[in-house]
């Protein structure tokens, strides 16, 4: 009987055994599988991506960029977009924000009025700290959208117009990348760009330590670093491509609104992707957005005396006859459309060989850190033994000398370290003199602009700075707010790239976005800073300016090492100034036309017939694009339109967001005023007929002295386009 009894309980034990042996096999694999199905989430995210038209008022309106209070806009090459990506966790749980928009700079007012924008639509889903708004940096943007005086003096003020299409097109892009997330993956690629870059102030970067000068083969960064977007099924959604040139193909004798040379690299890839669509028009969306391009040009050619033709590539950047303002650099091209083309076609083809590579996958987790930091009271430890503080906001004498980009006035030169009595006495009658502590901290800048003393109407410069990281897995974008030269912005990256290592967050890709969520322009070196170029005049917070940020960078990457983003001090919140419509923009007033004629009726009629790469030009009886602004949030103001036989329609085949098209704006006396527009036929044209029309809106007085809008068109001759 116990032998039987012990039969049994070995016969149970082995029934027991073997059905946790197949019970845990399965929980082993079930388990097995939940790894694998884990390990897949964080291979793929949820992505969305938009663009919105932020061009914004064409005319009458200042140029942003060159401070060139001439440069005023008389009509259209390119349209300006905001272009939004959004990554999201597959659970949703944390998202980032990345925005490149064609527009000079982020202003803070900008900021803010976006991320109030946002709150109201979607409560606390986009804030501060997930959010990076980045500026391509155009300098032929439209400009007055500032809160800070220094601003406001190039601007003529506060331009609604302006600051209401930035921040409406800035939060639509957002809107359209939010309401199109899907699940997909992203690739990071990087490689070499040749032939698109110039260092404009060489003989500051020599300034650097010859040691840490012979780490890198150039005197610029001519790595870009590319994020491509693709869906669950390999369909292409988008890219983000950083690299450091200053879009300053178009000079600042431009009166066109365009996006320069960023902004053709998207042209091009978006044309490319979005096949059969009119530029602006299209899913896939392309964004080239700025990085440490303080000191880089893309007139490849260098700086020549305009007068002479001799070379003025010399510490103070002047000319033997004429001075300072003689000193220009010149582009690749013929002239400066032809300028922005080639350096746009390089950036666009080096981008488009990195996305088709692209095969390293960007995985991990979101997380993003965020500070408001009062810049002209950072304490700074260089050492153990040495501490120093950035100062209150001032531009040196070089600032006003302009760049080989763009000259100043007055032949104020660059590496200037002495003041002039003349000038210093201007600027104390005017606007006071710079305090003794303004005045050492600086050293050795001699102050122009004490503009951190400056509050009349408003400050004149920001304290309150964004500091921010967004990593993505492996990827970590530091917004910048301003333009960091070669050398300062590989420092920044390597001390944050230093920091992640130190805390066990190995392998980071760190870049850098340029232009970031509020404008302080420039960040030099310590020792760039001691030349006095035009980059260190306007390094605006001391000599330990980028010493500062760097502490401040290196403190965000290891609160995202360690998981203490929660515990970084939300700093001082920057000010939001009630600043009204201070503008010296002229108000629109009725439009006339002239004796027997109407809106839109043709003056200079076009040819009969054209050829390939011959120019098709038409003046109409015009009227302000100011008025179109106003009352139209997206308007094109021309198409050219192709007369397809067998549908007996006209099919639209360029608009003003063309390339090949200019939009000309002339203003006459009494209201009046022309419109020329041209287009530039591109190879490749089929043969046929064609027309252009023009739209615009044109404001009426009427009895009672109201004033309204009404749109017209008008239309070209019909001609056609023969084959060579």
């Amino acid at each position: 009987m116990s032998s039987r009894i012990q039969a049994c309980n070995l016969f149970k034990k082995a029934v027991l055994h073997l059905l946790s042996s197949i019970l845990l096999s399965r929980v082993s694999s079930n388990l097995l599988f939940l790894l694998i199905d884990s390990s897949k989430e964080t291979e793929n995210y949820l992505l969305g991506v938009g663009r919105a038209d932020c061009t914004g008022p064409v005319a009458e309106i200042p140029l942003m960029g060159y401070a060139n209070p001439d440069q005023v806009g008389g009509g259209l090459l390119m349209r300006l977009y905001s272009r939004a990506f959004i990554v999201a966790d597959v659970d949703d749980s944390r998202r980032v924000v990345f925005v490149s928009a064609d527009i000079g700079m982020v202003s803070q007012r900008v900021r803010l009025e976006v991320l109030k924008k946002l709150k109201s639509k979607y409560g606390e889903m986009y804030r501060q700290d997930n959010v990076i708004l980045s500026g391509t940096h155009t300098h032929s943007g439209p400009g007055g959208y500032f809160q800070y005086t220094l601003f406001w003096i190039t601007s003529k003020g506060l331009i609604r117009q302006s600051l209401n299409a930035i921040v409406n097109g800035i939060v639509k892009s957002i809107d359209i990348a939010h309401q199109n997330m899907k699940r997909g993956r992203l690739f990071i690629n990087r490689g070499t760009v040749e032939n698109s870059q110039i260092n404009r102030s060489p003989f500051s970067y020599l300034e650097n330590p010859p040691s840490e000068r012979k780490r890198y083969s150039s005197n610029t960064d001519k790595e870009m670093v590319m994020l491509k977007m693709v869906d669950m099924n390999g369909e292409d959604l988008g890219l983000i491509s950083w690299f450091a040139v200053h879009p300053v193909s178009m000079n600042n004798t431009n009166r066109l609104v365009n996006s320069d040379n960023m902004g053709y690299a998207s042209y091009l890839f978006e044309q490319e992707k979005n096949k059969g669509m009119l530029p602006g028009e299209g899913s896939f969306v392309a964004a080239f957005a700025s990085s440490n391009l303080g000191d880089v040009s893309p007139n490849t050619k260098g700086p020549f005396c305009v007068n002479t033709g001799e070379s003025c590539n010399n510490p103070q950047s002047t000319c033997p006859v004429g001075g300072a303002t003689m000193c220009m650099a010149m582009g690749p091209g013929n002239d400066m459309f032809d300028s922005t083309r080639i350096i746009g076609q390089n950036i666009y083809m080096k981008a488009r060989e990195l996305y088709e590579k692209a095969s390293q996958q960007v995985t991990g987790p979101l997380s993003s850190a965020h500070q408001w930091v009062n810049m002209s009271d950072v304490s700074v430890e260089l050492n153990a033994t040495h501490t120093v503080k950035t100062c209150k906001p001032a531009l040196g004498y070089s600032f006003a000398a302009g760049t080989i980009d763009g000259v100043g006035a007055f032949n104020f030169t660059q590496g200037s370290v002495d003041g002039d009595p003349f000038w210093d006495e201007i600027r104390d009658q005017l606007l006071g003199e710079p305090s003794n502590e303004t005045k050492a901290c600086h050293k050795p800048k001699p102050i122009l602009f004490s503009t951190g003393e400056m509050s009349r109407p408003r400050p004149w410069h920001p304290d309150i700075v964004d500091v921010q990281i967004v990593a993505i897995g492996s990827l970590a974008i530091i917004a910048v707010p301003g333009e960091f030269t070669t050398m300062s912005g590989r420092r920044l990256r390597e001390a944050v790239k230093k920091e992640f290592d130190s805390h066990g967050t190995r392998r980071m890709d760190v870049v850098i976005a340029g232009l970031c969520n509020v404008y302080t322009h420039y960040i030099a070196t310590y020792e760039e800073y001691q030349a006095q170029r035009y980059e260190a005049a306007s390094t605006i917070y001391g000599p330990h300016t980028l010493s500062a940020y760097i502490q401040l960078y290196r403190g965000l990457a290891k609160a995202i090492a360690t998981n203490r983003v929660q515990d970084l001090p939300r700093g001082p919140e920057p000010p939001f100034f009630n600043i009204g419509n201070l503008t010296l923009v002229p108000a629109l007033t009725a439009d006339r036309v002239p004796t027997n004629k109407t809106f839109g009726d043709v003056l200079k009629e076009v040819r009969k017939q054209y050829r390939v790469r011959e120019v098709a030009e038409v003046t109409f009886v015009g009227a302000n694009p100011r008025s179109s602004t106003e009352n139209v949030t997206e308007h094109n103001f021309l198409t050219v339109e192709r007369y397809t036989r067998t549908s007996e329609r006209w099919d639209v085949v360029e608009n003003d967001a063309s390339w090949d098209t200019r939009f000309y704006w002339t203003k006459g006396l009494f209201g009046r005023s022309n419109v020329t527009i041209e287009w530039h036929i591109p190879p490749g044209t089929e043969p046929g007929v064609y027309r252009i029309r023009y739209f615009g809106h044109y404001k009426k007085k009427l009895v009672n002295n109201h004033v309204i809008t009404l749109p017209f068109e008008g239309t070209s001759s019909v001609f056609e386009i023969t084959v060579l």
